[in-house]
């Protein structure tokens, strides 16, 4: 059974970090581009970071670009988010999404599989 689960979400203030991750089980994450996407109540969701199949090509939003890094780990399966310098407007549900196409990655129809999500809450 394919399966993502996100982990090491939570609360934090804005300034702080957390890092989340992504365990992937039932398929080999090294035949898939890995992303994150977040949903914040009210609004679509909308791409956060990607990583090409080796780990070497990344990708951001502009709004993450320089605070936040996706990596992978193929022998784990699993991919992470660090994210740093968290502001309010980070608060969101973190999803991890995985694709198989060569689709364009920042799009959500791109994604094959997803995630349950993880809460993201950053106070002000």
């Amino acid at each position: 059974q394919v399966q993502l689960v996100e982990s090491g979400g939570g609360s934090v203030q804005a300034g702080g970090s957390l890092r989340l991750s992504c365990a992937a089980s039932g398929f080999a994450i090294n035949n898939y581009r890995m992303a994150w996407f977040r949903q914040a109540p009210g609004t679509e969701r909308e791409f956060v970071a990607g990583v090409e199949w080796s780990g070497r090509f990344t990708y951001y939003g502009q709004s993450v670009e320089g605070r936040f890094t996706i990596s992978r780990d193929n022998a784990k399966n699993l991919v992470a988010l660090q994210m740093n310098s968290l502001k309010a407007e980070d608060t969101a549900v973190y999803y991890c999404g995985a694709t198989s196409g060569y689709g364009y990655i920042k799009s959500v129809s791109s994604i094959d599989y997803w995630g349950q999500g993880t809460q993201v809450t950053v106070s002000a």
